[in-house]
C-alpha cells in the first residue's frame, strides 16, 4: 500500500502549533506562498508531519523558539496545551515539569520526574540542570500522555525532546548576541560541516552560549544581587559518514550554572521573627545564608545508524551523564536561620538503547527496542531550624544532617507497530515491559551544632532494595476521513515506579522508612487533526480521560522531638487514585498572506477520588499541584516580504491561566491566582545572512508565583516569582 509522501528534510517546515508560518521563507512578493506548512516530527520514531500523526504532540522549530522569544524550555508552557514548566525551588536551572496534571515537583534524589526530558534522544534522568537554555536547536517537541512504547525510559505524564541542530554536510553557522534589561549580555555561536570539504565522510559542529544578566532584587542584608543569571554551555558533535547506509556519531554537551540563588518573597509575617516585616519588592531578600546555587551538567554519547537494507534501520544509542549541584535555600528569607538548607546533588547515569526499525512502505511499519538504563543519585542535605522563642536545648536549634544515595536499574522491551487496515484506516499497538530495582541507602541524624561532627541521634539508617515490574499497553485507531482530516481514538497506560524516602524518619514515623508505590495512569483519548480553507487553517482537537492510581506526593509531616517540641521532615506518600480529564485546543490561521493568528486553549478537571490520611478520606478538600482548570494562549503576528530577500514581521503574544496549586502546602496565600501574560516583538530579517529582534515579554509586569511553602512549625510561607517586565534586542548573522 502507497502512503503519502512525508518531508525528510526536518528543517522543511518552520513552525507549528506555537506559530505555523508561511511555506515560503523568503519569497519574492509576487510568489508568496498562501498556505500552512505543517512541520515534520519524530514523536513515533519515524518522520511524520504533525498533523498526520496520531498524537498529543506540539512542536517548535528554530525560528519559531526565536520569534516566541523562548529562552528556556520554562518559556514553552504557555505554548503547549496543559504544560506547566518552570525552575524549582530556589534554583535557576532546576526543572520542575507537569502535563495534564501529571508531574513532579520535588528535585531530591529517590523521586522520578513525571514528565520525560530527552536531549537528542537521550534520557536526562535528574530535574537538577535539566531547565534547558535553547541555543543551536533543530526543533522542540511535546508529547502529551504516557510514552513507554516508543521511548528509552518510561515517562507517564508526558515527554519533552530537545532536538540540536545536526549534522550537515554544507558548512554552515551562526552567531547572535542579545543586550537587554538588568544589562542582559547572551552570546552564542556555532558552526558546522564537513570536516576536509564537501564530500568528505567526516562531519563536525560545534555550538556555544554565554548567557548572563544581573539579578531581578538584592539581598539586603549582604548587598550581593540574587536572581542573577550565569551559565556557560557548550555542544560538540563528530560524525563519521559510509554512505547513506551507515555513520557513526559522537556528542558531548557540558552546561555550568553559577547564577546566585533565586530569592522568594515572604508571604506574610512571621511570628518568630517580628523584627523582618515582609518586603514590598517581591525579588529583594534579608537572607543570612551564602548567595551559591552553583549546578555542572555535563554528558556525551555513542549513535550508531545501519540501514542493512531500504526496508531496516538498526539504531543503537550508548550514553553517560554526570551532574553536580550545590545549593542554598533560605525558607524563612531573613538573616535569623529559622529554616535554612544548604544541599549537595551529585548523579551518574548509563544508558543503553538499541531499536530496530521496519518500513517497507507496505501495510506494516514499526519499531522495536531494549532499553537498559543504571543510574546513581545521591547527596547530603544539611538542615538548620530554630525556633527562637523557644529555649535552647538539643532539639532547638535542630541540625539535621540526610545523606545517601539511589541507585535505579532498569532493563525494558519495548515496541510500536501500525498496520493499515484499508485506504483509510490504521490500527497502532504497542507495548512495554520494565523491570526495574531501586536500592536506597539512606543515613539521617542530628548533630549537636552546625559543624556536624558530634550525633545525638539518627533518625533514619537503612540499606535496602525494592524491585517493581510493569507492562503498559497502548492502542490506538485513526481514520483519514477526507485528505485534510484525520480522527483518532487511543489507550495507554503510563508507568513510574516507587522507591524509598530518603529523608525518612523511622525513629518518629516508621512507615516512613518502608518503600512507597508505584503509580500507574490509565489514558483514554480521542482526537482529530484538520485543515481548512486550503491548507490555510489548521485545528487540532483532544479529549482525554486518566484513571491516576498510587499518586506520589512530597509532603511535609509534623512530628514530636524528644524534648516535646514540634518539626518537621519532608515526607514521601501515595495519595490513592484520582480522575484527570480535559480537551485540548490548537489553531493556526492564515486569513491572508500577512497575518498569522496561532495559540491554544486548554481544560483541565484533576480531582482526587481518594485520599487517605490517618485513616479518613480527604479527598474532597485536597488539590492537584500545577493543574489549572482553564489555559490558553493567542498570538497574532503580521509580516510582509522586502524585496531585498528579507523580511519583516511583528507579534503580539497573549497567554492565561487559571488558578494553581502549586505544591501540596494548601495554604491561600501560596496559592497563584488566574493572571495573564502579554508578550510582543518585531523581527527584521535584513537579508539572508542578518537578523534583528526586539523582543518584550511580561509587558505588563504581571506579579505572579510560580511555587511557594508553608511550613508552619517555623512560621515560614514564602512564595517564588516569576520574571518581571524584560525588553531585549539581538543581532544575528547566519552563513
Amino acid at each position: 500500500m502507497k502512503r503519502k509522501h512525508l518531508c525528510v528534510t526536518i528543517g522543511c517546515a518552520l513552525l507549528a502549533s506555537a506559530g505555523q508560518a508561511w511555506s515560503q521563507e523568503a519569497a519574492a512578493p509576487e510568489a508568496r506562498a498562501t498556505q500552512l506548512d505543517a512541520v515534520t516530527v519524530t514523536a513515533r520514531k519515524r518522520e511524520e508531519t504533525l498533523q498526520e500523526v496520531p498524537v498529543a504532540v506540539t512542536a517548535f522549530t528554530a525560528e519559531s523558539l526565536d520569534k516566541l522569544g523562548v529562552e528556556d524550555i520554562g518559556d514553552l508552557d504557555a505554548q503547549v496545551p496543559n504544560l506547566t514548566v518552570y525552575a524549582a525551588r530556589g534554583s535557576s536551572s532546576t526543572l520542575t515539569a507537569y502535563i495534564r496534571g501529571v508531574g513532579q515537583a520535588d528535585p531530591l534524589w529517590g523521586v522520578d520526574p513525571g514528565v520525560g526530558l530527552y536531549l537528542d534522544d537521550v534520557y536526562i534522568a535528574r530535574p537538577q540542570g535539566a531547565l534547558l537554555d535553547v541555543f543551536d536547536v533543530e526543533r522542540i517537541e511535546v508529547l502529551r500522555g504516557p510514552q513507554g512504547t516508543l521511548y528509552g525510559k518510561n515517562t507517564i505524564g508526558g515527554a519533552i525532546k530537545y532536538v540540536s541542530r545536526g549534522l550537515r554536510e554544507q558548512t554552515e553557522g551562526s552567531a547572535s548576541v542579545t543586550v537587554g534589561s538588568y544589562n542582559r549580555l547572551d552570546a552564542k555561536a556555532a558552526i558546522g560541516g564537513a570536516i576536509g570539504g564537501e564530500g568528505s565522510g567526516l562531519r563536525g559542529r560545534v555550538a556555544v552560549a554565554s548567557l548572563n544578566r544581573d539579578g531581578y532584587g538584592d539581598n539586603l542584608f549582604s548587598r550581593q544581587q540574587v536572581s542573577d543569571k550565569e551559565i556557560n554551555a557548550a555542544r560538540l558533535q563528530l560524525g563519521a559518514y559510509s554512505g547513506e547506509d551507515f555513520d557513526v556519531q559522537f556528542a558531548l554537551d557540558w552546561m555550568d550554572d553559577q547564577s546566585g540563588v533565586r530569592s522568594a518573597k515572604m508571604l506574610a509575617a512571621n511570628p518568630l521573627a517580628p523584627g523582618y516585616p515582609p518586603l514590598e519588592d517581591r525579588y529583594d531578600i534579608r537572607s543570612g545564608m551564602p548567595n551559591v546555587n552553583d549546578t555542572t551538567m555535563k554528558g556525551g554519547s555513542v549513535t550508531v545508524n545501519w540501514r542493512p537494507s531500504q526496508d531496516w534501520a538498526l539504531k543503537y544509542v550508548l550514553a553517560k551523564r554526570e551532574s553536580d549541584t550545590e545549593t542554598n535555600i533560605d525558607f524563612d528569607e531573613v538573616p535569623l536561620p529559622l529554616v535554612d538548607v544548604r544541599a549537595f546533588y551529585d548523579d551518574s547515569q548509563v544508558s543503553n538503547e538499541l531499536q530496530l526499525n521496519y518500513d517497507a512502505g507496505g501495510r506494516v511499519r514499526g519499531v522495536t527496542g531494549v532499553y537498559w538504563f543504571d543510574g546513581d543519585a545521591g547527596g547530603q542535605v544539611l538542615n538548620h531550624f530554630w525556633n527562637p522563642l523557644l529555649p535552647t536545648a538539643a532539639t532547638n536549634p535542630l541540625f539535621g544532617d540526610t545523606q545517601g544515595y539511589v541507585n535505579t536499574s532498569s532493563i525494558a522491551v519495548y515496541a510500536d507497530w501500525t498496520f493499515d487496515l484499508g485506504e483509510r484506516f490504521k490500527l497502532d499497538l504497542g507495548a512495554r515491559y520494565t523491570d526495574e530495582d531501586k536500592h536506597a541507602v539512606a543515613l539521617n541524624r542530628f548533630y549537636t551544632d552546625g559543624s556536624y561532627t558530634t550525633s545525638w541521634g539518627t533518625a533514619a539508617n537503612f540499606d535496602k532494595t525494592v524491585n517493581f515490574k510493569n507492562v503498559s499497553p497502548k492502542a490506538s485507531l485513526d481514520y483519514q476521513f477526507t485528505p485534510d482530516i484525520m480522527g483518532y481514538l487511543s489507550y495507554s497506560r503510563g508507568f513510574k515506579s516507587g522507591g524509598f524516602n530518603i529523608r525518612a524518619n523511622t525513629t518518629a514515623v516508621p512507615r516512613s522508612g518502608e518503600p512507597f508505590d508505584d503509580e500507574v495512569v490509565d489514558s483514554y483519548e480521542v482526537g482529530t487533526k484538520m485543515a481548512f480553507m486550503d491548507q490555510r487553517a489548521f485545528l487540532n482537537l483532544a479529549y482525554f480521560y486518566n484513571q491516576y492510581k498510587d499518586i506520589q506526593l512530597s509532603v511535609f509531616t509534623s512530628y514530636t522531638l524528644p524534648g516535646g517540641g514540634q518539626s518537621f521532615f519532608g515526607d514521601f506518600t501515595n495519595a490513592g487514585k484520582g480522575t484527570v480529564q480535559g480537551v485540548e485546543v490548537e489553531y493556526q490561521l492564515l486569513p491572508t498572506e500577512h497575518w498569522l493568528i496561532t495559540g491554544n486553549l486548554a481544560w483541565l478537571d484533576a480531582r482526587y477520588d481518594e485520599f487517605i490520611s490517618a485513616g479518613v478520606n480527604i479527598a474532597d478538600s485536597q488539590r492537584f499541584t500545577n493543574a489549572p482548570e482553564f489555559s490558553g494562549a493567542l498570538n497574532v503576528e503580521w509580516r510582509t516580504d522586502l524585496a531585498n530577500g528579507g523580511n519583516l514581521s511583528a507579534r503580539v503574544g497573549y497567554s492565561y491561566q487559571s488558578e494553581v496549586w502549586p505544591t501540596t502546602d494548601l495554604s491561600p496565600l501560596i496559592r497563584q491566582g488566574g493572571y495573564g501574560l502579554l508578550n510582543a516583538g518585531v523581527t527584521w530579517k535584513l537579508d539572508q545572512a542578518w537578523t534583528l529582534a526586539l523582543q518584550g515579554t511580561n509587558l505588563t509586569d504581571e506579579e505572579y508565583r510560580t511555587t511557594g511553602y508553608n511550613i508552619a512549625a517555623y512560621g515560614v510561607v514564602t512564595g517564588f516569582y516569576g520574571p518581571p517586565r524584560e525588553f531585549s534586542l539581538s543581532a544575528r548573522y547566519d552563513f
